[in-house]
């Protein structure tokens, strides 16, 4: 019974945090959609808006073996960037970056989720500020949000130095960004989902919320402002990053 009710049974739209929160959604819902704004799915959605194809993997240093096995350039940590290789989880690099086919863009939290999402073949999206107006109306388009096909949408978080999740203010004001864009949906959010919104609806400036909060900040104090400030921009895209077979592409 318990397991039962932790997936928000009855709700077109529902809402959890971190990979076992997704793992719990993803064995109920028909599709799931990770945010992660600062900076993953920020970062998928600027690459495959350039036409390259994402290939989400774990932090570690496995990525570069990867990369090596599927013909793809492989991401490095922001501070690892180089003129000789600027591809990195570093949105603002990405936007400046050449294009590549492939690219394997690991992270602790986003590329996790959606990697051991992707392994049990459902649709995976990746949403942000940047989309989720455009992502919330894909999947009303595909027929998503009823009782019989819900959306599962995952806030990723951070994490402490113990490795146990840290609810994180971007994440949860993304998430909502597209639990708003499906607040219509036949099937009707979640008590969960619904608290999300709430935490939106109560925020007059999303922007200045996401600078100011704990992530925003330690990017901002680490020489990454860049990045911050391509991720607040709100529903300036309407790519939809879809994870089908491994790979992140235009849904």
């Amino acid at each position: 019974m318990a397991t039962a009710v932790h997936a928000q049974p009855g709700a077109g739209a529902r809402f959890d945090w971190g990979l076992t929160g997704a793992a719990e959604l993803g064995r109920v819902c028909a599709v799931l959609v990770v945010v992660d704004v600062l900076s993953f799915t920020t970062a998928v959605e600027v690459a495959v808006g350039r036409g390259m194809r994402v290939h989400p993997f774990p932090w570690g240093e496995q990525a570069a073996d990867y990369a090596l096995r599927v013909g793809a350039v492989a991401a490095v940590g922001r501070r690892r960037a180089t003129p000789e290789h600027p591809w990195s989880l570093s949105p603002a690099a990405l936007t400046t970056a050449p294009a590549v086919a492939d690219l394997v863009l690991p992270s602790p939290n986003g590329s996790a989720i959606s990697a051991a999402a992707s392994a049990t073949g459902m649709p995976v999206v990746a949403a942000c500020l940047r989309n989720a107006r455009a992502v919330g109306r894909w999947l009303r388009r595909q027929g998503y949000g009823s009782t019989e096909a819900p959306v599962g949408v995952i806030a990723a978080g951070e994490r402490w130095p113990d490795g146990s999740l840290r609810p994180s203010v971007e994440d949860q004001l993304g998430a909502a960004s597209v639990l708003d864009a499906l607040s219509g949906v036949p099937g009707g959010l979640s008590v969960e989902a619904a608290m999300a919104l709430a935490a939106l609806a109560s925020t007059p400036d999303v922007p200045a919320a996401v600078r100011g909060c704990v992530s925003g900040r330690e990017l901002v104090e680490g020489g990454f402002t860049a990045d911050v400030e391509i991720a607040v921009q709100t529903d300036v895209s309407d790519v939809v990053p879809l994870l089908r077979q491994g790979v992140f592409s235009r849904a």
